[in-house]
């Protein structure tokens, strides 16, 4: 079977998770899910960063220890991501020893190759992005990130990775291998940075009392940007034997505001380290709410946790990834997810279900009859061929899109077709047979192709026709046929919702 480790960036353990979290790894899972029901051996590894400072002041103001809060946070992110249905096989923690160990191990191999030495940085500091910035990133004087928060100036006596010299060599990269930054406009963004030249970076901060002791200095810790892009190492066994099974990485989905840190730096490493490189860096936008990114600070009318209650947790992944492109930005607002959600899922997809399910219940007692191909067969195989399409190149919107067009063609069918027409006629039997057996194998493409969506509604769609499980794989699509399935009507999948 063919290997796709993907990972998601590791969230900072100083705050709850709001919808752009969510954003990064219901659509991860998306891609994850897909690519099982293609065939591959999938491993999905998301985690928590739990080794920045921005940590401390919120653990003391909670009255816990930092490894209190951490785990308290931990705890609170991991319960969101069952709820929406996360599908990852590995939940890392760099505070795990498996993670210092491969953290170690790269420092050592990249001190051996000559590419670390010790020195003094004087510049401006974003204690939020705990990043160095030069004065041209700068917005107005402040962290475009975070543009309502003091930027400050900081001389410190660190440890220095050798990130010039490996300013060819990543462009190099992006020359013979253009996927490995994707989408494009987030590749031409680092193309121009290199081509500005790239300047050392710490990678150490001096000790206060948290973080990996950098090693064989225990008066530093090693800079938490440095660790944490390290996690993706770390979640293969890295550098155990057998870590190459699942390295390197076929894909890394992170947000746009840390491409530098993954398609810059983290490249460098691993070639100053001798370690591969991943395939693709695949940067998300941002989810705003009224033209404002949301963030843990933000003042936004709408939480996860709201969102995920709202209509349930499949219909906020769909939404999302239905939505927002995952290319660029996006806005979340609760009327276009209460239309989007009427719209699409229960007047569309739902709708569908529910009338399909009810007349082979009412014709034929709730068992799928023989029949020969319709039309809806040719428009799933179309609906493939765009599906598979998007899926591989990662466009989640439009894979979403090419399936809910096989459910509105299908409701079209019903119109058009008439069975209720057709069941009052025992001459046109062969014809119901043939309608209904239509939309039964509809239905269950349908299932399949929206399971790395709405994974949840679309197993109890699959086992409502009669079929075991859930579902597992695209072998089926074609060549699919649930005569003599005994289907039964459960509660409606998707009610309409009343305008709020």
């Amino acid at each position: 079977m063919p290997r796709f480790y993907i990972t998601t960036a590791i969230d900072y353990s100083n705050g709850d998770p709001h919808l752009g979290h969510a954003l990064e790894k219901i659509g991860a899972d998306a891609i994850a899910r897909y690519r099982r029901l293609c065939g591959d051996d999938v491993r999905f590894a998301i985690g928590m960063d739990e080794n920045s400072q921005t940590i401390l002041q919120p653990a003391e103001e909670a009255g816990l220890t930092p490894t209190a809060w951490v785990d308290r946070i931990a705890g609170i992110f991991s319960d969101h991501w069952d709820r929406l249905h996360i599908s990852n096989d590995d939940f890392i923690r760099t505070t795990e020893p498996r993670h210092t160990r491969a953290v170690t191990e790269m420092i050592e191999r990249t001190r051996k190759a000559g590419y670390i030495y010790r020195g003094t940085y004087e510049g401006y500091y974003c204690e939020r992005c705990e990043e160095f910035k030069q004065e041209k990133d700068l917005a107005n004087g402040r962290c475009p990130e975070h543009p309502h928060r003091e930027i400050t100036w900081t001389k410190e006596d660190n440890y220095f990775f050798k990130l010039s010299a490996f300013n060819d060599s990543l462009l190099k990269l992006l020359d013979d291998h253009p996927e490995f930054v994707q989408p494009d406009i987030r590749r031409n963004e680092i193309l121009n940075v290199l081509k500005e030249g790239l300047q050392d970076v710490s990678m150490s901060r001096h000790q206060r009392g948290w973080g990996i002791p950098f090693p064989g200095d225990t008066e530093h810790v090693v800079y938490v940007w440095y660790d944490a892009v390290i996690n993706y190492l770390s979640g293969t066994g890295f550098p155990a034997d057998g870590y190459r099974d699942w390295w390197p990485a076929e894909l890394h989905v992170i947000g746009k505001g840390i491409t530098r840190f993954h398609c810059i730096m983290w490249p460098a490493m691993l070639m100053a380290a001798g370690v591969e490189l991943p395939t693709t860096v695949w940067a998300h936008g941002y989810v705003n709410w009224e033209g404002r990114k949301l963030s843990k600070s933000s003042d936004a009318p709408v939480t996860l946790e709201t969102a995920e209650e709202r209509h349930g947790p499949d219909a906020l992944r769909y939404f999302l990834l239905r939505e927002i492109p995952w290319t660029g930005d996006g806005d979340f607002s609760w009327k276009r997810f209460d239309e989007r959600y009427n719209a699409d899922l229960a007047n569309d997809l739902g709708n569908l279900a529910n009338r399909a399910l009810a007349m082979i219940t009412k014709y034929r007692a709730g068992v799928v009859p023989s029949g020969a191909q319709t039309s809806l067969d040719k428009k799933a195989l179309e609906t493939l061929a765009a599906y598979r399409s998007a899926m591989d190149r990662y466009l989640l919107r439009e894979g979403a899109a090419a399936a809910m067009e096989l459910a509105s063609a299908a409701n079209v069918f019903i119109e058009e077709q008439a069975p209720w027409k057709l069941a009052k006629d025992d001459s046109l039997s062969a014809d119901l047979d043939r309608v209904l057996a239509g939309l039964a194998r509809t239905l269950a493409r349908l299932a399949i192709l929206l399971s790395p969506f709405m994974p949840e509604k679309c197993a109890a769609l699959w086992q409502a026709l009669g079929c075991d499980r859930e579902p597992s794989s695209l072998d089926a699509y074609r060549e699919l046929d649930l005569a003599a399935n005994t289907v039964h009507c459960e509660a409606v999948l998707f009610p309409k919702a009343d305008s709020r």
